[in-house]
């Protein structure tokens, strides 16, 4: 499973994300599907752009009783996803849960990963808002080994912490980062942040990107830069 730049569609339309789209006509980029898009244009909008030739994230987050990520898991993978995640701070049992659910009768599913500590969270706030005592690399590599021990494929984490990542769980189990800028980019709302190049030297497997390339003067020609940076 090789490298991937995977483009973050927040967009709250139909229009806007098949317009952006449109924009690509030589390559079909792996493209996340978030909350804002998917609750704004339902479960269509993920078989329209599957239908395009796109790779698809799904990413929905899940964080509920095991039984109910179980079912929904299993709802989301009739969508013919190619990726979705869920969170870790659910408990294992809770993932395994959703790994049964995504896993279809044939023995085929989407891969499936888990958030750690999402890239806005500081490790002030974890400790003062959530009360997690532990530092942000502790936190971070419990939650993926117990992702690693309930059956998933990775975890989404912070592209500073993807190496730590594949020395405790090792190389095969994916790290997802967002969070990545171009060096000469804004950071905006990110915390932990790091430019495609650096993503690349430090192991990650997928970076996701949103605004340096949705919001880019020349959308696909940045995205060109992200794969050039990242993959070579």
């Amino acid at each position: 499973m090789g490298k991937d730049v995977i483009i973050a569609c927040d967009f709250n339309s139909k229009d806007e994300v098949m317009n952006f789209l449109d924009k690509f006509q030589e390559e079909k980029p792996f493209v996340k599907i978030g909350m804002e898009l998917f609750y704004s244009a339902g479960p269509d909008i993920v078989r329209e752009i599957k239908a395009r030739g796109h790779k698809i994230f799904l990413d929905l987050k899940l964080h509920d009783i095991p039984n109910t990520v179980k079912k929904s898991m299993a709802v989301l993978s009739n969508l013919d996803v190619d990726m979705t995640n869920l969170h870790a701070a659910g408990t294992k049992a809770m993932m395994t849960a959703g790994l049964e659910g995504l896993t279809r009768e044939d023995g085929s599913r989407p891969i499936l990963i888990a958030v750690t500590q999402l890239t806005s969270t500081s490790e002030e706030a974890m400790h003062q808002d959530i009360w997690i005592d532990k530092p942000m690399d502790e936190t971070v590599m419990h939650y993926a080994k117990n992702a690693m021990e309930a059956g998933l494929d990775g975890v989404v984490c912070s592209p500073l912490e993807a190496g730590k990542v594949h020395e405790h769980c090792g190389a095969k189990f994916l790290t997802i980062t967002p969070g990545v800028r171009f060096a000469d980019g804004d950071v905006g709302d990110q915390k932990r942040v790091m430019t495609p190049a650096q993503a690349k030297e430090i192991g990650s497997d997928y970076i996701v990107v949103g605004r340096p390339i949705t919001q880019a003067e020349d959308p696909v020609e940045a995205y060109r830069r992200c794969v050039r940076e990242f993959i070579g």
